[in-house]
């Protein structure tokens, strides 16, 4: 009954419009937007994935192999299964174009041989719009070749120029827009070039030990079990190095990206809704403060304390759904309206469309956040008498709610957490969004308190100022717009502050530390019998002041003391795909050994292992366990002899696995060598190396650097979105929190013009107020967004932090900005109103 009553009354009351409630609608509305948004352009994106997976891999299904081509057994397998088979080969080299006066200009490209049947499913797209297989035939006796345009233009070539790889010359017979699978390869450090895999036969460039991947793509039969195809290929050839891949994933890769992005970004959003419950829980606020009347005459009729909770509950929820639902929509349609233009953006396919799923969760975290931030105000109403109503009750009552109402708070967290760590699939993730988040209000919180006391202490020094005296008056009232301000700015400086110091920390490591201690070039695919030639170049070189060099294979780690790796080390990184083997007889210069000991250089016997440090005890390796590790195609099983260490960062050589040289005998190989020169000796280098030895591949540090720090850039463009969102949320809180002091500063302004103030000193007063609210707001999100900085840099990614001071003072002149605008629009009506209509009114 108590229900039904409530419900007439809370419709009675809506019947007055929404007047106190736009901020609530807009916070609520903004952060629910924001993640249905990213939720929604994520869905499109893994649409589109799983909608054109068979075209992103370029095949029904991907059979791959490191360094070696498929043996007969697996050949004759792969075309026992698939109605065709499409062979390819990926490997990196020099694209070489030569100017009539020697020289020659030279670019790093990703190149792949095809063969005829390529691409199974799909169009190659070229400029001009012809067919690739057009494009491949070449002219004048040459075969032909496409490449991406970037690559084209570096190297100023346009159709029918000639360009080289390895020793084969080929004609530009077109510019490569896209490709069928351009999506499954990852990262590559150099743009795209597609070539005849016939035409590659002479060009030197894949001899034994080259650096190279086999492809083989199916065009699989109607109907054909996926699923049980990578079973059996899976049970045949586990220890042989092959890795499937099919439709149902076509790029695994970029849905991981996509997906991990895409949590981090709905996370960043619950930020924004954490802001937005401020404005909501000050809009509840102030919108019970101005229905005391309506209360008290209530309770003076018997309504009990139920019917009053429940009638302004009533009256909340239909507004939060009301906000929720206008979220919804702007999250939908945003990206909707946009799609063409993401869409261009993407080197992905993107279905956009309305997705429920998306909009379930988006409206999960709406409501969650709008209880948890309405609940209390609503049930300290209930520790309210009819008898002091009247007497701005609200502003009077203290201290917690009831218990229940404490208990079901805290309830409503804990399902928000859940909720989170469930759509996004990262507890560790979320619950350092979580802590830094409440840390952050605590400490916003507190500092509002402490604002407040320092102003009522520095009043008294403030005599002989009356605009200071003023400004530090209304910021240490109890009842003032000092918590709304510093909470709801504060918390979106404090996100836009840490993902400036997180994002100017890791430019820092990357384009900064790197540089100085990294090498000029690292040089794959040199042959053995060019190893010496390459030392004699580089050692009589004044600008060259160090060389490193070591053999290399590739292998993959597939049992460890007899089982399965993945079943005892689980996805540890390592064994995820193929990693580099080296091998020395003598303990090289400058290795550390951290336990066991290392093999003598004349050692003959059993093979022997000896495994980067960290990396073993993140696998919980032992001395003495037995390592099988896959190199082409041949199981080679090691005693792990010694663990030493191997310093990553340094960008030199490093290999996780070292063996003694009898172990990977007869086996064919390649050399890998890093160069420390000169930057005006590199061009020197890098010509004569390449004239001697076309097959070999050079890869420029700092290209590979700026291709990182690229891929970075997009990572925090998009952060800084989600955080400008947060940011503008809080903006909007604060819009509310100055139009809630309105009519106090109204009053404030008519008392301060009887006594003889100004207009322009009492402007000046408040936007004193405004930039001393500001600055506070700023320092302390400042502070927070430092704190919460070091923790990422220091904790999740593992690198150095230091303070990035331009991003840190940006922070505080944005909060000083922020308040003095909003202080100063509300400012307008306050001072244009007459003091003697005001004061009368207050009689």
């Amino acid at each position: 009954m108590s229900v039904a009553q409530a419900a007439r009354i809370a419709r009675r009351e809506l019947r007055g419009g929404l007047r106190g409630f736009r901020i609530f609608l807009a916070c609520l509305a903004l952060g629910v937007a924001a993640i249905a948004a990213v939720g929604t352009v994520r869905a499109s994106i893994a649409a589109g994935l799983a909608a054109e997976g068979a075209a992103l891999l370029g095949g029904d299904a991907e059979v791959r192999f490191t360094y070696r081509y498929a043996s007969e057994d697996e050949r004759n397998w792969m075309n026992s299964i698939a109605e065709t088979v499409s062979e390819t080969v990926d490997f990196r080299s020099m694209a070489v174009v030569p100017n009539p006066d020697g020289d020659a200009e030279r670019a790093l490209t990703q190149v792949m041989g095809v063969d005829d049947p390529y691409p199974l499913i799909g169009r190659v797209q070229l400029d001009p719009d012809i067919d690739l297989d057009v494009a491949l035939n070449g002219t004048d006796g040459l075969p032909g070749g496409v490449m991406q345009r970037v690559l084209a233009d570096r190297l100023g070539l346009k159709p029918g120029d000639v360009f080289r790889l390895g020793v084969q010359d080929f004609v530009l017979g077109a510019v490569l827009e896209r490709y069928p699978d351009d999506a499954g390869g990852g990262f590559s450090l150099g743009p795209r070039s597609i070539v005849r895999r016939v035409d590659l036969a002479q060009s030197g460039l894949l001899a034994d030990g080259t650096l190279f991947e086999s492809n083989y793509r199916l065009d699989l039969p109607d109907g054909a079990d996926l699923a049980a195809l990578e079973a059996e290929a899976e049970h045949r050839y586990r220890d042989t190095g092959l890795r499937w891949q099919d439709a149902r994933n076509g790029a695994p890769g970029m849905t991981r990206f996509v997906d991990r992005i895409g949590a981090f970004l709905i996370l960043v959003g619950l930020s924004g809704l954490a802001v937005g419950g401020v404005g909501v829980s000050a809009a509840v606020r102030a919108y019970l403060a101005g229905k005391t009347g309506v209360i008290a005459t209530l309770k003076t009729l018997g309504a009990t304390r139920n019917i009053i909770f429940q009638t302004y509950f009533i009256q909340i929820g239909v507004l939060t759904l009301v906000g929720v639902a206008l979220g919804l929509i702007l999250g939908v349609v945003i990206p909707l309206a946009l799609a063409p233009v993401i869409a261009a953006q993407l080197p992905i396919p993107a279905l956009f469309a309305v997705y429920p799923s998306v909009l379930v969760e988006a409206a999960i975290y709406g409501i969650l956040t709008a209880l948890i931030f309405t609940l209390w105000p609503l049930a300290r109403a209930e520790e309210i008498k009819a008898a002091t109503l009247f007497r701005d009750a609200f502003g009077s009552v203290r201290g917690l709610p009831a218990l229940r109402y404490v208990i079901a708070t805290l309830g409503l967290v804990g399902l928000l957490l859940a909720a989170a760590i469930w759509f996004s699939g990262t507890m560790f993730l979320t619950l350092w969004t979580a802590g830094g988040i409440t840390g952050a209000l605590i400490l916003l919180v507190l500092a509002a308190m402490l604002a407040r006391a320092v102003a009522r202490q520095t009043r008294v020094w403030a005599r002989g100022r009356p605009s200071l005296r003023s400004a530090l008056a209304a910021i240490g009232d109890p009842g003032g717009e000092t918590t709304s301000v510093v909470l709801s700015l504060g918390l979106g400086l404090a996100v836009l502050a840490a993902v400036g110091q997180i994002d100017g920390n890791l430019r820092n490591s990357i384009a900064d530390e790197l540089p100085d201690v990294a090498p000029s070039y690292f040089f794959v695919d040199i042959q053995p019998g060019q190893i010496d030639g390459f030392h004699e170049r580089l050692n009589g070189d004044t600008g060259v002041s160090q060389v490193e060099a070591a053999p290399m294979l590739r292998g993959i780690i597939t049992r460890i003391n007899g089982q399965p790796a993945a079943d005892v080390v689980g996805d540890h990184w390592v064994i995820q795909g193929d990693r580099g083997v080296t091998y020395a007889g003598a303990l090289p210069d400058g290795t550390t050994l951290t336990e066991g000991a290392w093999w003598g250089e004349d050692y003959a016997g059993p093979p022997l292992i000896s495994f980067s440090d960290e990396e073993a005890r993140e696998m919980g390796l032992s001395i003495g366990d037995e390592i099988t590790i896959n190199i082409l195609g041949r199981d080679i099983v090691a005693t792990l002899a010694s663990f030493r260490e191997v310093h990553f960062e340094t960008a030199g050589i490093g290999f996780v696995i070292s063996m003694n040289p009898g172990a990977l005998a007869g086996a064919p190989h390649s050399w890998i060598a890093t160069v420390y020169a000169q930057e005006d000796a590199e061009a020197a280098i890098l010509r004569d190396l390449a004239q001697a030895y076309p097959n070999i591949t050079a890869i420029r540090v700092r290209d590979g650097i700026d291709r990182v720090v690229e891929v970075l850039s997009g990572i925090a463009t998009a952060t800084r979105y989600g955080a400008g969102a947060t940011l503008l949320t809080g903006f909007l809180v604060l819009m509310g929190a100055a139009a809630a002091g309105e009519r106090a500063r109204t009053y404030e302004s008519a008392v301060l013009k009887t006594l003889g103030a100004s207009r322009a000193r009492i402007l000046g007063s408040f936007a004193l107020r405004a930039a001393l609210l500001g600055a506070a707001a700023g320092i302390v999100s400042l502070f927070a967004g430092i704190l919460g900085g070091w923790a990422v840099s220091k904790f999740v990614m593992e690198s150095d932090f230091t303070i990035i001071w331009g991003s840190a003072l940006a922070i505080v002149v944005g909060g000083i900005v922020a308040t003095l605008l909003a202080g100063l629009l509300f400012a307008l009506r306050p001072l244009a109103a007459r003091p003697a209509q005001i004061l009368r009114a207050r009689e």
